[in-house]
């Protein structure tokens, strides 16, 4: 895929992956008051993700992912366990779903600090299958940096509980292409070959960008920013905007090799849809070899 220019430090191969993830990337969407009008930036035919909020709850969700199918987005609502009050919730969640056509989910354990009948998203899928109510295609989360409350022994007990139920993962938002490496390489060393989307960030405001890094638990994004004085004075000269083509090319190598089986990317837009999709369209008429 000749999408991309020649960039410095980038294999052939290398640019034909960034082409790949950049054409049809899925695009996370916050069941905010401005989901809606954001969602109108969205690329006829998108993949959007639609996230849980326990202020809202996931009826919320699903209506919103309901309204996206409806216009020929490709929806996956998250289906977040600690927010589903019982068995016959989940059912009533699961045929909401079904009606509105989406074969599909994003299945996650969830921050409620009051939950239900179900703690994590292996006790969750377990459920599902049990209802017989499983989506044909199912994404867990991963955590290349950790997850700051759960240990790292947990999380990778229950991910290869998990993966026998789930068609590929997808990482948490990271801004260190090496930890997203390293640990996709040992997971496949331990055998977990589910397909990977990686997580990235979208177009941010600087402010915003540490504000919901630290609220989902991210390790480096604030210190990144605080102690890289390079990045800072980019940031400075491209309005205090932060845009992660970057980040996208350090992981351009990852994203080539066959063994990391990096199938897209995830990109957590914190809502700002329009300024997202318009740096992913101009990085692309940019980097297009000449007519």
């Amino acid at each position: 895929m000749a999408i991309l220019r020649r960039r410095a430090g980038l294999d052939d191969a290398g640019r034909d992956a960034l082409g790949r993830v950049l054409t049809d990337p899925t695009f996370e969407l916050i069941p905010l008051k401005n989901a809606r009008d954001q969602a109108a930036f969205l690329p006829r035919g998108a993949t959007v993700s639609v996230t849980a909020s326990p202020a809202k709850g996931l009826e919320a969700t699903v209506e919103l992912a309901a309204e996206l199918q409806a216009v020929e987005l490709r929806a996956i609502p998250h289906i977040s366990a600690r927010m589903i009050r019982d068995r016959d919730h989940l059912a009533a969640l699961l045929e909401a779903v079904r009606a509105a056509g989406i074969e599909r989910a994003f299945v996650v354990g969830g921050d409620a600090e009051e939950p239900g009948s179900f703690l994590d998203g292996l006790s969750l899928l377990e459920a599902m299958e049990s209802l017989g109510r499983l989506p044909a295609e199912i994404g867990i989360p991963c955590y290349p940096q950790g997850h700051p409350t759960i240990p790292e022994d947990r999380l990778l007990t229950a991910l290869h509980a998990k993966a026998r139920f789930a068609t590929y993962m997808t990482t948490q938002l990271c801004f260190d292409a090496s930890a997203i490496a390293e640990w996709l390489a040992a997971r496949r060393g331990e055998g977990i070959d589910l397909p990977v989307r990686i997580g990235i960030p979208g177009v941010a405001a600087i402010p915003k960008l540490i504000e919901i890094s630290a609220r989902i638990g991210v390790r480096d994004a604030g210190r990144f920013i605080r102690k890289n004085t390079r990045f800072v004075g980019e940031l400075l000269a491209s309005g205090g905007l932060y845009r992660p083509t970057r980040l996208l090319e350090a992981l351009a190598p990852l994203m080539a090799d066959p063994a990391a089986n990096v199938i897209g990317l995830h990109v957590y837009t914190f809502n700002q849809v329009e300024a997202t999709v318009r740096w992913r369209d101009a990085d692309l008429a940019r980097q297009a070899p000449p007519a």
